[in-house]
């Protein structure tokens, strides 16, 4: 897979948690709980932001190859 630019990887990043928000019984929204706990809400601390590979988290890579853009 390909580096995704970082301003896709936030906005795919809170698509994602906001999609979450709520949902108690989700594995993707306490791991999102748990990447913006570990970051302090700073996105270049986050999956997203701070991989010297330019790729995200697991549910991030995977939007961005389901929207065609990670081949």
């Amino acid at each position: 897979m390909e580096a995704l630019p970082l301003e896709v990887g936030l906005k795919l990043c809170g698509e994602i948690r906001e999609e979450t928000r709520g949902k108690l019984f989700s594995f993707a929204r306490w791991q999102c709980w748990g990447c913006m706990m570990a970051s302090k809400g700073d996105a270049t601390k986050t999956c997203v932001g701070s991989r010297p590979d330019g790729l995200g988290c697991n549910l991030v890579n995977a939007r961005y190859s389901r929207q065609g853009k990670g081949n």
